[in-house]
Parts: structure tokens; sequence; C-alpha cells
């Protein structure tokens, strides 16, 4: 294979994208070409260069006069693009694991400084890390040095909720391998408990921003890398943690059963840990909440939102919580106990605690925004509250557009389709205009074939 020049990834909303799928599948270049151009802004020019074409060949196939049938070419394609093999027909490609850091030596240390056993993770795009900002060199990690990673973890954290995680992926990938570059020497006890926990978040991090872009399986190969890590400091609180983030990734892919299975391991690894805290059981009933909804299950349902709503009114200001739960307050416990019975039909349960979350949401929230407005949206359309569902979608499309999403923008294409029966009614037909402008689709296509 050769090794191609480097571009700017193409975006994690392209590759998932129906269009962008079906084209790859069959190999149709002259719409794979288009839509890179018209989507990753990668133009035909810079496509010769990166895929060792020349200019004139790849203009015939934007111009749908010849067709791409070389093995060979439709490997630098792929490798020149980076799309994942899979989506071409080919096996997985180099690039798509990020390289492991060596094993340490090993030697005689306790089980807290003993290195993880760093396994290849199959699946995963290549990461483009150049860019990322050195860190220092040098020197044993010290206190201040954990506290620097955990305040950038922070900061990432908060620059995903405003903007979405697809271009922080990089920074915090290089950073999570930085981390795990340190862990192959031995160090005193503390340092290295440390260092595990900031590698366990960071490729929690991970995990979530492919979850955000709807790219499963490489979310759940960082979060169970987020397992690997926190299971080798014992730390069952963060585990049961990580554990709650794949069960709601198991809703979003219909498996409801994994949902409630991954949800009760989490509970069973809180229960291990003697640490935790009455807000961190409210989170994990809210989950548990969640995986009953979706299995349709309405008693299981309503007693988790009571079991959470039983454990936030137990939380105490000083409660040690982890910087990782302090997300969940009131108003979150709240729009989640409207989602889980909008999930069970129950909307006129559902549409006064979500409205009333919406109006308490950190303005800085971009997505957080979107998203509940979506579900505020949902429980008036089975109201039948045409018109208010649908100027609360728009207001939902104008957070979505100022974040990467495609969690969000999904959701926003489901409402669309939810509202065939009123496609006539002038606030759907305002709805659709402003959701083409928003999340625009590429391609000509009627109104009723925006697909979700």
């Amino acid at each position: 294979m050769i090794e191609p020049r480097r571009t700017k990834e193409l975006p994690a909303s392209l590759l998932t994208d129906p269009e962008m799928i079906d084209a790859c599948r069959r190999r149709d270049f002259t719409r794979v070409f288009r839509l890179v151009k018209t989507r990753a802004g990668i133009y035909p020019s810079m496509i010769a260069r990166q895929c060792y074409l020349t200019p004139s060949r790849v203009g015939e196939v934007i111009a749908a006069k010849r067709q791409l049938l070389n093995m060979d070419v439709i490997e630098r394609i792929a490798d020149g693009l980076r799309i994942p093999g899979h989506m071409v027909g080919l096996a997985r490609r180099p690039w798509e694991t990020p390289a492991a850091p060596a094993e340490a030596e090993r030697g005689t240390r306790d089980s807290v400084t003993r290195p993880v056993e760093f396994k290849a993770f199959t699946g995963l795009p290549g990461v483009e890390v150049d860019s990322v900002l050195a860190l220092a060199a040098g020197g044993d990690p010290s206190p201040s040095t954990l506290q620097s990673l955990r305040t950038s973890i922070e900061d990432y954290w908060r620059r995903d909720d405003e903007h979405g995680g697809e271009t922080l992926r990089p920074a915090v990938i290089g950073q999570l391998r930085y981390v795990e570059g340190l862990l192959k020497d031995r160090r005193p006890t503390p340092i290295q408990h440390g260092l595990y926990g900031i590698a366990a978040e960071l490729a929690r991090l991970t995990g979530w921003t492919y979850f955000d872009a709807r790219q499963f399986h490489q979310a759940r190969a960082y979060f169970s890398e987020a397992l690997q890590l926190a299971r080798e400091i014992d730390d069952h609180l963060f585990m049961a943690n990580v554990l709650a983030c794949m069960s709601l990734q198991a809703t979003y892919q219909d498996k409801p059963g994994d949902a409630l299975a991954l949800v009760s391991a989490a509970q069973d690894s809180a229960c291990a840990a003697r640490d935790t805290t009455s807000r961190v059981r409210a989170m994990l009933a809210m989950r548990e909440a969640f995986a009953h909804a979706t299995l349709g299950d309405r008693r299981g349902t309503h007693t988790a939102i009571f079991e959470a709503h039983n454990q936030f009114g137990n939380v105490r200001p000083d409660d040690p919580d982890p910087a990782w739960v302090t997300y969940f307050d009131e108003p979150k416990l709240i729009v989640d106990t409207g989602i889980a019975h909008g999930r069970l039909g129950e909307a006129a349960i559902a549409e006064p605690l979500i409205a009333e979350a919406l109006e308490r949401e950190n303005p800085s929230n971009q997505r957080g925004r979107a998203f509940h407005a979506f579900w505020l949206a949902r429980t008036q359309l089975q109201r039948g509250e045409i018109d208010q569902a649908c100027q609360t979608a728009t207001e939902a499309l104008a957070w979505a557009s100022a974040v990467t999403s495609e969690r969000v923008a999904r959701h926003l294409r489901e409402l669309y389709e939810q509202l065939a029966p009123h496609r006539e009614a002038s606030a759907a037909v305002a709805f659709e205009a402003r959701l083409r402008e928003a999340l625009p689709v590429s391609g000509q296509r009627t109104p009723s074939s925006i697909r979700t």
C-alpha cells in the first residue's frame, strides 16, 4: 500500500450518511467524489493528489464518463480519503487501528502499577495527531501534572457540550496515547493510579464522541478500553459509569435487552465500590428507566424513575461526587424523567417536565438544548399540537446547527418523518425548509425522501 499524503479526515456525518454508505457499497465513485467535494470541501485536485490519480481522471469520474474498477485504484481511494475498508468491500486498512503503546518491560510490581495489556481494537479509523499541541516532554509526572490533565479533560467535556466532539477527537486520542505511554514506566502508586484513571476518562470521552457521531462500533471499542483501564486499578465506580454509557448506546442501537443487562452490570459495579454516592445511584437508576422504557416495560420504567428521584432526594452538597457525575443535576433529572415517559408514549406527563427542564438548561450546552427540544417537540406532536411541535423543532434546529452531532441531526430528521401525516400544514412546510437549510441532505430528493 502506498502511504497517501494526509489531508483532513472526512467528517463523521458524511461517513455515516446513508447516501455515502450506499455509494461506497456500490463503488459508485461518481457519487463518492461529489459527496466528498460538497460535504467535506475536498475538491477534485485535492482528491487526485491524495489518491494518486490524475486530475483529468477524477474529473471524468465526477462527470460520470469513467468508472473505477481496478482494485489497486479502489485501495488508493480508500487510503487517500480515509474511507474505512469495509465501506468499499475491502479488508480493514492498516491505518484503521491506532498504534498501541509498546508494552512495558515486566518486573516485580504491585497490581496498581502493573501495565495494562493494550489490545488492538479493530475497526477504529486512523487519527491525525500531528496537529495536537506538543505535551510537556521529559521528566516524571507530578501531582500537578495529573491535575493539569484532569483540567484539560473538563475543558474537553465543556467544548463537547458547546460544539460537539468531532473536532476534539484527534487531540483527545493524542492525549490518551500519551498518557498510556507514561504507564510503561514504574512510578509511585498514587501517580500510576492517577494516570490509569486519566487514561480511562480519555478513552471514555473518545468513545462518547464516536457515539455522538453514531459510529457505534468505534464507540464500543473505546468504551471497552476505558473499562480495561479502570479495571486495572479496581475503580468499580468509574466502571459503572462506562457501563452506563454503553447501556445508553444500546438503546440507540435498538438493543433494549443489552441496555438493561449493561445498566444492571453498572449497578452491580457501583455496589462493589465503597464510595458510591446518591447522585451516582440516581443517574444509574435513570439509565435503567431508559432501558425499561425502550423495552416498553411501563412498570419497570416507573419503578426505576421512582428510585432515581428517591436517590436524588438524598444528595447532599458535601457528597464526594466524582467529577463525571456532576452533570446529573436537578434539571437533568427532570428532563430524563420526561424522556423516559416520552419513550413510553406518556406524552401528557412528559411534556411539562421536558419544557421545565429546557427552560433551566445551561445556555452554553447547545447539544443538550437541541436534544431536549427534540423530545419536547416529539411529545407535543404525540399530543396533536402540530404548530407548537414545529415551532419547538425549529428552535431545536437553531441549536443543532451550532454543534456537530449526528445523533441530534438524526433525531430531527426522524421528527420530520413523524410529521408525514401533517406534511401539508404550513408549520410543517416551514419546518421542512429550515431543516434543509440547517441540516442539508446531499442530492436531489423530494421532501418525503429525507432519510432517517
